[in-house]
């Protein structure tokens, strides 16, 4: 019996670490072999976990930018309010293999100040 418990406990040990990793999507369906530069208008921000938000209107369409998350950019310097609406950004990253404009940003520019994400 002290077998099976053994086996029980690390299967619930198992469970517990591969859950919260499956939850999180990866970045393995971005294509990390062409990087993306864009310059255009924010035309949504969002400062929300699991990962900021901004839609861009830059080279005719608009653009879904996947950021940081929100304590991550408020640490280096771009916290919630530095990004609004009107406002021109500069975004380098990586595009969706499978979402048509959606990219993965490494780095942002907004203003004077350009921030790397990752």
């Amino acid at each position: 019996m002290p077998h099976a418990r053994k086996l029980a406990a690390a299967a619930l040990l198992i469970a517990t670490i591969a859950v919260p990793a499956a939850a999180h999507h990866g970045w393995g369906s971005y294509d990390a072999d062409k990087v993306l530069t864009l310059t255009g208008t924010v035309q949504q921000f969002a400062f929300k976990n699991p990962h900021a938000m901004l839609n861009l209107q830059a080279d005719g369409k608009v653009w879904h930018v996947v950021l940081a998350p929100p304590g991550r950019m408020s640490a280096r310097g771009l916290p919630d309010g530095t990004i609004q609406p009107g406002q021109t950004v500069t975004v380098v990253g990586y595009p969706s293999k499978s979402e048509p404009g959606e990219l993965r940003a490494e780095r942002i520019k907004a203003g004077d100040q350009t921030v790397e994400l990752r």
